[in-house]
């Protein structure tokens, strides 16, 4: 893969990367700064359960973040874009699409079919 297009996903993946600290924080920062005596059992009900929330959408992008540096390390070791299941390289298309990817359409979709046909 050309430098310049690798400097893109880096940069890309960069930012992803940078967003999703910040909202991070910003999560931190709310869950501190909220006191946690409130009165009326409807109010508090809504606010636990927007923290829960927020929580589990800081837990996929916790995830997503692990990927992300997975990626971003296969950008520095030049691996990235290869499928790591057959090897060949992944179409640019769908790097664009998810920039995380680490196998190509093809083994996605039997690797999608397999997990399919095991829940059965």
């Amino acid at each position: 893969m050309e430098q310049i297009v690798l400097d893109k996903f880096r940069e890309q993946l960069t930012a992803k990367r940078e967003d999703i600290l910040k909202e991070a924080e910003r999560t931190l920062s709310e869950l501190t700064d909220q006191s946690g005596n409130i009165p009326d059992p409807n109010d508090r009900a809504s606010a636990e359960s927007g923290r829960n929330f927020e929580l589990r959408i800081r837990q996929r992008e916790q995830k997503l973040l692990s990927k992300i540096e997975e990626a971003i390390q296969r950008i520095e070791d030049g691996d990235y874009g290869e499928c790591d299941s057959c090897g060949e390289l992944i179409g640019l298309k769908r790097l664009e699409a998810r920039p995380v990817t680490t196998l190509c359409i093809e083994c996605k979709t039997a690797q999608e079919n397999k997990e399919k046909s095991q829940r059965k």
